[in-house]
């Protein structure tokens, strides 16, 4: 085997940070990385699921425990005996975290990262399409969700390293770009927008066939992105809406900033702009007080 073995749960984030972490633990063929996830009770079983079941075919690899989980829960799998270091997500992406004689627990204050740096990614070898990180973090404090204390304050990856990683990935063969982000709608470079980033990208990378977005948030499409999902052929018709639920009440109690009827009238002025359009949504059943 070349490399790490990764595993990887949850978003489409992860996905991205995990080629990432592949090239910055190269050099360790002995490595099993869990990539985690904490959004769900479930996917932390699921994570440390994963842990005994690599443990069990590769009994003598090195087992890396990272992402959301590892962070906002190390000391559960730092317990695990089949677990060889727990890495937080503000040092997953240093190769010396990886070495074999780096620290068991190295998880940093990820409420202090300010700055969101390029992923050195080739390629994405298990995937046709390619998954760009231009955002990170989250400022919003929604009662249901515990991501910003995994990922921290939301910072934004500038204009000009969004434009050189993805023009490396379409030079590497991919026709196919996914923009991720935790708060993806909230990506800002001073008065520019996720809307404004899109066109900028498009116009600087001819190449690219076909450009694709992660989960937005309904309150913060901008009328540049909203134009570009209507108009521009390579902006894919497909859109996935945080939306969490559909009754004002609940709404205003996990603290979304979005009421029913924006909801409704955003996906009524998409279909009317691009019929074709597929729209997605997250949506959580059984909120405490929800009857």
């Amino acid at each position: 085997m070349s490399g790490p073995e990764l595993v990887t749960f949850g978003c489409r984030l992860n996905i991205a940070e995990s080629e990432a972490m592949r090239h910055a633990a190269a050099a360790h063929d002995d490595l099993v990385i869990v990539n985690s996830c904490a959004v769900t009770v479930e996917a932390a079983r699921q994570a440390a699921q994963a842990i005994r079941r690599a443990a069990r075919t590769r009994p003598d690899a090195r087992i890396v425990v990272t992402g959301c989980a590892a962070q906002v829960e190390p000391g559960r799998f730092a317990a695990m005996p089949q677990v060889s270091a727990v890495i937080g997500n503000a040092d997953k992406h240093d190769p010396a975290a990886f070495a074999p004689g780096a620290p068991r627990v190295r998880v940093s204050d990820v409420m202090q990262v300010a700055r969101l740096a390029p992923q050195l990614v080739a390629a994405f070898a298990e995937h046709a399409r390619a998954f760009v990180e231009v955002q990170n973090g989250c400022d919003h404090r929604c009662t249901f969700c515990i991501i910003p204390h995994g990922r921290g304050p939301s910072r934004s990856l500038p204009t000009r390293d969004v434009i050189d990683t993805v023009a490396r990935l379409v030079d590497a063969g991919h026709r196919e770009v996914v923009l991720t982000g935790v708060d993806l709608t909230s990506w800002r470079e001073g008065d520019a927008t996720l809307g404004d980033l899109c066109a900028a990208l498009l116009r600087a990378v001819p190449a690219l066939s076909r450009l694709r977005l992660g989960s937005l948030d309904p309150v913060e499409i901008d009328a540049a992105l909203f134009a570009l999902l209507a108009d521009e052929p390579r902006m894919m018709p497909h859109v996935h809406l945080s939306l969490q639920h559909g009754a004002d009440l609940m709404l205003k109690r996990m603290k979304r900033r979005h009421l029913r009827a924006d909801a409704i009238a955003l996906v009524a002025r998409l279909k009317a702009a691009r019929p074709e359009i597929a729209i997605g949504a997250d949506l959580i059943a059984g909120f405490p007080t929800e009857e």
